[in-house]
Order: C-alpha cells, then sequence, then structure tokens
C-alpha cells in the first residue's frame, strides 16, 4: 500500500492548469496501486506563514526552553515534516510564478527544510534524511522553460529538484505543461502534458 502526498500550491482552483496536471498524475498512481492512500496539503487553503523571527529562533533553540507559542510553532512544523516521511511518493504541482515557485510553497519548504528532521550533518557534511521516495513535479507554464533561451529563467523546477534533492530524494520525474500563453501551443499543451504521464 503506497502513502501518497499531493502539495498543491496554485492559488486558483477551476482553471488551475497545475492542479489538472497535478490531479491527473495522482490518478495515473491510484491506477497503478489501487490500494494508495493520498493525503493531500492543499496550500492555499491552509498556507504555511511567512517566515518570521519567532520561527526561526523555534527552530533553532531546544525544546525544552520553548515558550507556548513556540511549542505550537514546532509542533506544526513537525507535522508537516511527518507527512513527508510518511509518504512514499509525493506529488507537487508547481506553476511557473515570476520565473520561481508560489509563496505558498516557498513558505512551505521554509517550515520543512529543518535539520535533524529532513537533513542532517554529520562527518562528511549534509545528509538528507528522506530516503527510497518518489517525486513527481507537476509544473506549467505559460512560456517554455525546459529547452531554448528562456531555460535559463527557470528557477521552479530546479529549485523544487535542489530542495528534495537536499532531503535526500533523488527519484524525481517532472511532468510539464509549457506554452500555455502561446497561441498554437497552449491549445494542446495540456492535454499532451497529461497523456505524457507516465507511472513507473
Amino acid at each position: 500500500m503506497k502513502q501518497i502526498l499531493h502539495i498543491i500550491s496554485s492559488p486558483r482552483v477551476e482553471v488551475s492548469a497545475s492542479r489538472k496536471l497535478g490531479n491527473s498524475v495522482v490518478e495515473k498512481i491510484q491506477q497503478k496501486y489501487p490500494d494508495s492512500i493520498v493525503k493531500e496539503r492543499d496550500l492555499t487553503k491552509k498556507p504555511v506563514p511567512l517566515l518570521e523571527e519567532v520561527h526561526i529562533n523555534t527552530f533553532f533553540s531546544p525544546a525544552e526552553s520553548h515558550s507556548t507559542e513556540q511549542q505550537s510553532i514546532n509542533t506544526y512544523s513537525e507535522n508537516l515534516i511527518s507527512e513527508l516521511h510518511e509518504a512514499d511518493i509525493i506529488v507537487i504541482d508547481s506553476p511557473m510564478y515570476n520565473f520561481s515557485v508560489p509563496a505558498t510553497l516557498r513558505a512551505y519548504f521554509d517550515f520543512t527544510s529543518r535539520a535533524g528532521y529532513t537533513f542532517k550533518y554529520d562527518e562528511n557534511g549534509p545528509k538528507g534524511l528522506l530516503n527510497n521516495k518518489k517525486l513527481y513535479i507537476a509544473f506549467t507554464s505559460g512560456n517554455i522553460y525546459s529547452e531554448g533561451p528562456y531555460q535559463i529563467y527557470d528557477s521552479n523546477v530546479p529549485y523544487i529538484k535542489n530542495i528534495f534533492g537536499f532531503y535526500g530524494v533523488s527519484d524525481i520525474i517532472v511532468f510539464r505543461a509549457e506554452g500555455l500563453a502561446i497561441p498554437g501551443i497552449m491549445e494542446s499543451s495540456l492535454e499532451k502534458a497529461i497523456e505524457s504521464i507516465v507511472i513507473d
């Protein structure tokens, strides 16, 4: 039985291409693993707070010294991280926003990137703690960033790969619906991306 964590970051709902692509990835996973369990983390319905000083102080201080507020912050962060540890497969919907990820997703990473939880340091340097997991990225964009002159502007997919690589996740597949604002491409881009989904 596979545990699937579906992370959604688009503030749009009905017209969101990334939600449609991400949902299609999840559906294909469920077809392959019929007994799988899906947990959805919609970052726009329940946004992670933007990082403030109290959060940083909480993350870098011992639990026994925490105030009541800090205890609540730490528990919230630990719950997010527990979802990652429990998942066998992670699906992230990531639309391109100003060359990077939506602020909701960045805030999520600020609360899950914690030493001793998703990575650790030893005598050889940093080591990821989320091993033996599969990550699927459902990426959507108005322009084309997988190749060509605008590839250097993509701080979305490389960023997510770097974050999860640091967490210890190396098995990463990206499904792309690109050119969603380009006439002649936009009409079929999402459909082609959905058709390209293969779960291995």
